[in-house]
């Protein structure tokens, strides 16, 4: 249509100027040509012949070039019918990137500022049962004391909700506060504490350093890999014997072997955890540093790491002598925590299996005495203590929407077995199983919704998991477990002791949001 406008305007620009062409023509050498002459002679005559004609063409031509720039602008203004639509996808990525030039234009903190979230939710009914397992004076081994949690029954939970700003200052710095909230048992109130909080400064992909509370090497690491936090904590983090975050120093980064590549992680931290903010004078200053690492190969698929941690956990305070090493030393802890971690995996776009180890020292036993022992969920512990316990893990995606997953875990969370003195009864080793399995269902990348059933169990002791809760328990036996009870009569129940014995069963829809 442009095409057809600009031939009319320059016909109509030909027949304003014939005139002048013709007289210029008249009075050119008379060494031009008859046919030329002639050819010239015909334009001037037409041009002093029909001046009105040619006014009048050009209002005709003037008045079709209006009408065809009418139409061009109504066409623009409504594309035909025919025309492909957009789809939203498209006017997202087109709207983003609006977004994006508009924020390359402005100037403060906000240009370079981005706020996101994350939820991790279920809507589940949970079955969950204990009893105290005791031996008779004729050394057969009985249950008793069937009581139901209170963890039974149907509810819709909020597991998580993350509050996510990041912020750029230029290529090399930048900033993360992340927030966290959780339901407080004690308060009957929901809590939210600083997640993260760090200033990073990344001088290239090898180096990298973060101050603050920022991602421990460990937990989250094989959170990505194993693709399903949203359902469960990972092995040590489910079992207590680690954690995502804490406060410190944190070093990392990647090298590229020309295929393969290698990462790593150290971090030195205080020991307590995220939730320990380290706020006020001298509130949760200990005599030293924690430390934490890992070091990965990636290389078509495949993953390989090792990791490990040594510390006090955070309970090496100064002038306290809350524990006997000794005879003749006392101090706030006698024992060093240490765990070693190994995972081998492979993952592509959609397959992942893997399988994740790990065995602690003293983890649960860093204040414990040395000489006269202490009770630990229910068991007396002298000396060093050991833990260990591995995980497997699959997924496939059998459709770009739709996923299948399990998962299974065994812990054994120490070497001492319960004692009877402790309102424990019976003996035997402590063991942890734990497994999952369920379908999932993405159906955009912000969005997951997975059918699920979980089982967990403990036998001969309670070391604690993110399922069995801790609650408080007759006298003299230990502060761990859900309680166990013995009808009395009347509808009546008397606490005999905390349960030994444990069967957790879960069931629902667990899903995360993120934006």
């Amino acid at each position: 249509m442009k095409f057809k406008t600009l031939m009319l305007g320059t016909a109509a620009f030909a027949v304003m100027v014939a005139p002048a062409l013709a007289a210029t023509t008249s009075t050119t050498s008379t060494t031009t040509t008859t046919t030329t002459t002639k050819h010239h002679h015909h334009h001037a005559v037409m041009a002093s012949s029909e001046p009105s004609s040619v006014d009048a063409r050009i209002d005709q031509l003037e008045n079709e070039i209006h009408e065809l720039k009418a139409e061009q602008a109504a066409n623009q203004a409504a594309p035909a019918a025919s025309d492909e639509q957009v789809s939203e996808a498209q006017f997202e990525s087109l709207q983003n990137q609006v977004y994006e030039q508009a924020a390359a234009t402005r100037s403060g903190w906000w240009s370079n500022t981005k706020i996101s979230g994350r939820f991790y939710w279920d809507v589940s009914s949970v079955s969950a049962t204990g009893n105290i397992k005791s031996v008779s004076t004729g050394g057969v081994v009985t249950t008793a004391d069937h009581t139901k949690s209170p963890q039974n029954g149907f509810n819709y939970d909020l597991k998580r909700a993350y509050l996510m700003i990041d912020h750029k200052f230029n290529d090399t710095y930048s900033a993360n506060l992340t927030t966290d909230a959780t339901y407080d048992g004690t308060t009957k109130a929901s809590q939210i504490f600083v997640k993260k909080a760090y200033l990073q400064a990344a001088y290239s992909p090898m180096f990298t350093v973060r101050v603050g509370a920022a991602d421990l090497p460990w937990v989250p690491f094989v959170e990505g890999i194993y693709g399903y936090r949203y359902v469960e904590n990972t092995l040590i983090d489910r079992t207590k014997f680690g954690t995502s975050a804490d406060w410190g120093a944190h070093i990392l980064g990647t090298f590229d072997l020309g295929g393969p590549t290698l990462g790593y992680q150290l971090s030195a931290v205080n020991g307590l955890g995220y939730k320990a903010d380290p706020i006020g004078g001298g509130i949760n200053r200990t005599k030293g540093v924690d430390f934490e690492g890992r070091i990965n190969l990636n290389w078509d698929g495949f993953v390989a790491a090792v990791g490990g941690y040594r510390g006090k956990l955070g309970n090496d305070l100064q002038n306290s002598t809350g524990a006997t090493c000794s005879s003749t030393t006392v101090g706030a802890t006698c024992h060093t925590a240490e765990r070693f971690d190994a995972l081998l995996a492979y993952t592509d776009d959609a397959l992942r299996v893997g399988a994740e180890y790990f065995s602690a020292t003293n983890y649960k036993n860093v204040t414990n005495s040395a000489t006269s022992g202490a009770n630990i969920y229910g068991v007396t512990r002298y000396g060093d203590d050991k833990a260990s316990g591995y995980s497997a893990f699959a997924s496939y995606r059998f459709d770009p929407m739709w996923s299948v997953f399990g998962r299974y875990d065994w812990v054994d969370p120490t070497k001492v077995q319960i004692s009877s003195s402790t309102g424990n009864h019976g003996a035997g080793k402590q063991t942890n199983q734990y497994y999952n399995f369920g379908l999932s269902y993405s159906p955009i990348p912000q969005l997951d919704f997975a059918l699920v059933y979980k089982h967990d169990s403990f036998r001969d002791g309670f070391a604690g998991d993110s399922e069995f809760t801790s609650g408080a328990a007759s006298s003299g036996s230990g502060s761990n477990g859900f309680v166990c009870y013995t009808p009395t009569g009347g509808g009546h129940l008397t606490a005999v002791g905390n349960c030994n014995q444990g069967t957790y069963n879960e069931i629902g829809l667990f899903g995360q949001v993120n934006f």
